[in-house]
């Protein structure tokens, strides 16, 4: 009598627990509201309804569902994205009940003399991109993308300014699609501020040679393309690295030079270097094993 006494205790208690963590989400199905297909990969995002702030955002399984954490107090819009249909929004709070069933988005063909108004979205899924609004996001007065980027959902930067995108690293950083000279990302990240951009978009990247030769490899790189507003592009940045040191054989030095300069759809880039230790490679890196003095070159507008 005890054991089963402590059996049904046991069971109550998991019960408990799984019903307090049932309530600390809202999850619901993504279909087509005609012949309810799933919408794989449809975009979930969750605003404070006051601000606009991103509080959380997912995209729907293979099966149509997702789940959002929900907060525990508050106003929120519920916003559904799908490419071709009508976009779906919700006001909701704490109140509002954790499974919100199913939803049904329009097709854009079945859309006839209806008008959606929608404020920006901070996070949309297109086709394999990730693409984030930087106006959604707040950063600290004179920041730079790598401030920004700090604060974009699956997005981190660690102290030596390296990314991770979504659990992979990035390996390129562009600007509107162009990749400037060196492989540093942080070229961009340090020297353009957070307020010249427009979107963040991220996704991967087919290799050089499968872009060359048209022929796929299989290969991807994590890539980032930083998009500017159309009153930002119009500037210059770049950075500057010298080195010196002396070893048995005598003294070496080492200097390099990368300027980028972008007016409107036109970008120019100069790369620079001097050095007597036999050294030709673009890498910032290779300078690190020298007595290393280097800095970089902030943005400057020309308007």
């Amino acid at each position: 009598m005890i054991k089963k006494t402590a059996f049904y205790f046991i069971t109550l208690t998991f019960l408990s627990i799984g019903s307090a963590f049932g309530q600390s989400t809202f999850r619901g199905e993504v279909v087509d509201d005609g012949d309810e297909t799933k919408l794989v990969n449809a975009s979930i995002v969750l605003l404070n309804a006051q601000d606009s702030i991103l509080v959380d955002f997912t995209r729907a399984d293979e099966q149509g569902r997702f789940t959002l954490n929900k907060p525990s107090e508050g106003k929120f819009l519920l916003l559904i994205t799908y490419p071709k249909y009508g976009e779906y929004n919700q006001h909701i709070d704490a109140e509002t009940p954790s499974d919100l069933g199913r939803i049904g988005l329009s097709s854009v063909a079945h859309l006839i003399e209806e008008v959606i108004v929608m404020g920006r979205i901070p996070v949309v899924m297109k086709g394999d991109t990730t693409e984030y609004d930087a106006s959604s996001f707040t950063v600290e007065q004179n920041a730079k993308v790598e401030d920004l980027l700090r604060v974009l959902p699956g997005i981190t930067v660690d102290a030596d300014g390296n990314i991770t995108a979504q659990g992979k690293t990035v390996e390129k950083v562009l600007v509107d699609g162009e990749e400037f000279f060196g492989d540093d990302p942080t070229l961009v990240t340090r020297n353009i501020r957070s307020d010249m951009v427009d979107k963040v978009q991220v996704f991967e990247k087919m290799s050089e040679e499968a872009e060359r030769t048209g022929v796929d490899d299989g290969v991807r790189q994590q890539t980032i393309n930083v998009t500017l507003k159309e009153d930002a592009k119009r500037g210059w940045f770049g950075k500057l690295e010298a080195a010196g040191g002396a070893d048995p054989d005598g003294g070496y030095y080492l200097g390099k030079a990368a300027l980028n300069r972008f007016n409107g759809s036109q970008k120019i880039s100069a790369f620079g270097m001097t050095s007597n230790t036999g050294e030709i490679s673009l890498n910032w890196q290779e300078a690190e094993r020298f007595n290393l003095s280097s800095g970089d070159v902030t943005v400057t507008d020309d308007g």
